[in-house]
């Protein structure tokens, strides 16, 4: 088992694609690489691995030699039965206007999505999957967020170290300032009253956003209450929309 773990790394078989190849959750796929047997696998799983690698019987685990030619008939196997597996998923066929690439993009993140959310019991999972919620709402407004999960792909190998997608200067400086950073804490040495204060700092910038914000929505009441009133309307409707939009703009200009 040692051998087909190695195996896997070097044909970069990740466990996400070996899960769907599989058609089981990826606990499971680590469920399955923790035993000492590949006769302990279902029957099923194992002849599907061993059409996956080309081979008749475990024994021939140690005999493959990972070649150019090799990887790329393994991931073509691999490629085919998963995005196979992709179309006959209901979340994906109501997918259109994609290409057939971000359909399975969105099919690889909701099955890891899912995985978290099944255990009912996981409440740290749940708040996980939310504040990753929370995170792609605020992406569009604050880029660095798009710098670290380009910074998370690169340290974990996903991504090569010298990709830019986004602004390549800011990028740079953010990666540079936040290894810093990781390292600083990962080293355990960081200055604790220092690390203190800037966290009631933090802390504060948070709730003055919070208190502007709650300030904005009061305000926008007010102005979406003028906005009717003037209009003569009780409520915003489908017919009368275009003209409340125009009426609430004209408002705070005039406040401006």
């Amino acid at each position: 088992m040692k051998r087909l773990n190695e195996l896997l790394q070097e044909l970069g078989v990740s466990k996400v694609k070996l899960a769907k190849y599989l058609g089981v959750s990826r606990q499971m796929v680590y469920n399955y690489l923790v035993l000492d047997d590949l006769d302990k696998w279902p029957k099923e799983k194992k002849l599907l691995l061993l059409q996956l690698l080309d081979i008749k019987d475990d024994s021939e685990l140690e005999n493959i030699n990972v070649t150019t030619e090799y990887l790329v008939s393994v991931e073509k196997r691999l490629n085919t039965t998963v995005r196979v597996n992709n179309e006959n998923d209901d979340y994906i066929k109501t997918s259109e206007g994609l290409t057939r690439d971000k359909k399975n993009l969105l099919n690889d993140i909701i099955f890891l999505l899912r995985e978290k959310l099944e255990d009912d019991s996981d409440e740290e999972s749940t708040k996980t999957v939310k504040y990753l919620y929370y995170l792609l709402q605020a992406m569009e407004n604050i880029p660095e967020i798009k710098y670290l999960l380009a910074y998370m792909a690169k340290s974990n190998c996903f991504i090569k170290p010298d990709e830019y997608v986004y602004d390549e200067d800011k990028q740079f400086t953010f990666e540079g300032i936040l290894y810093t950073a990781i390292s600083l804490y990962n080293s355990g040495k960081s200055d604790k009253k220092k690390v203190s204060e800037n966290h009631r700092m933090f802390v504060e910038e948070i709730e003055m956003k919070n208190e502007e914000k709650l300030s904005r929505t009061q305000q926008l009441m007010t102005y979406k209450t003028q906005a009717l009133r003037e209009l003569g309307y009780d409520e915003i409707t489908a017919d009368n929309a275009v003209e409340f939009y125009e009426k609430l703009a004209e408002i705070e200009a005039r406040k401006l």
